[in-house]
């Protein structure tokens, strides 16, 4: 995670995700703080799969960050449908519109995060390999050579 825009993915989704927490947290205590969760157990299955998801989304893992978009893609997508579907017959309220912006939040992150790490030239050019990492990335543990290192100079009693 070297550039910018990988930072601000990140921190976006765990803002959004931060978010979901607070307002899950507020409709279980019988408040709706923004919009309601649509299905309570969903919400909170995907609030933990998310959760791990972005951590490795962080590692630039594949697998998790099309974890993460196949999931919000089937949660938010319905939602987003849902409340899409007011604006077009013309009853739209406030709370719809609310809604629609946090399914399209719910939507977009996903969809960055994972276009975000299939993209990356970094992950793909410069894997890592803990076998030889550890050699050949230590420096600091290489042995300073002197100017009596190949004469072997060694006493003997």
């Amino acid at each position: 995670m070297k550039s910018l825009s990988s930072w601000l993915i990140a921190m976006f989704a765990f803002m959004f995700w931060g978010y979901r927490v607070v307002e899950t947290v507020m409709f279980s205590m019988g408040k709706v703080l923004v919009a309601s969760p649509m299905d309570m157990v969903m919400e909170i299955a995907l609030l933990f799969i998310t959760f791990i998801c972005i951590c490795f989304i962080v590692k630039r893992k594949l697998l998790p960050a099309s974890i993460y978009l196949m999931a919000h893609g089937l949660y938010y997508g319905i939602y987003l449908y849902q409340n899409i579907t007011p604006l077009i017959d013309g009853t739209a309220s406030i709370d719809s519109y609310m809604s629609l912006f946090i399914a399209l939040i719910g939507v977009v992150i996903p969809f960055a995060a994972f276009f975000d790490v299939l993209l990356d030239k970094n992950r793909k050019a410069h894997p890592t390999d803990k076998k030889t990492d550890w050699f050949y990335k230590n420096e600091q543990f290489d042995r300073k050579v002197d100017e009596r290192a190949d004469r072997n100079q060694y006493r003997t009693y």
